[in-house]
């Protein structure tokens, strides 16, 4: 099932992205966060990132000064260290991974540091939790990196037709 999600995303993202995003503005009004939280639970359990991996090949996270501690500690360095090593400043001022893809990501698309990630790893892509709707503008630009994501919008779309 991943691979069908990931090739519907490759083959309508540049066509259907900007009508979804419209379409999911105008259900933002009227909301119904209980289904898109169904929607998000039935991608992700059809949906297997492993098979992806394309946030951490594409997007460098946000990494707080608690995630530089946490993630220091698991590798056995000073936060300094760790921050001098991975983190710089981005053009939005946010502390970012210096690189993408990530240091942590190995070839099987699995991170090394996964029980100690980054929070923004952690809530990636931003649409349990039944806050989907309060993610939209983030969520039009991470369509282009998220299968799943962009399929959890088709499917709402789909749902108010």
């Amino acid at each position: 099932m991943s691979q069908q999600i990931i090739n519907t995303w490759k083959s309508q993202l540049h066509s259907r992205a900007i009508h979804i995003y419209k379409l999911l503005l105008k259900l933002k009004a009227k909301s119904n966060v209980q289904n898109a939280e169904n929607i998000h639970q039935k991608v992700f359990s059809e949906m297997d990132c492993l098979q992806c991996a394309n946030c951490c090949k594409s997007i460098p996270p946000i990494i707080s000064k608690r995630d530089s501690k946490r993630i220091a500690k698991h590798l056995g360095m000073r936060p300094s260290e760790f921050d001098n090593t991975y983190v710089r400043i981005d053009e939005d001022g946010d502390r970012v991974f210096n690189q993408s893809p990530c240091f942590f990501l190995q070839e099987d698309n699995k991170c090394s540091i996964y029980e100690v990630r980054p929070a923004a790893c952690r809530a990636y892509p931003h649409s349990g939790s039944f806050d989907f709707f309060s993610h939209i503008r983030l969520h039009k630009k991470n369509f282009s990196h998220c299968p799943a994501l962009f399929e959890i919008a088709r499917r709402i779309v789909e749902d108010q037709k």
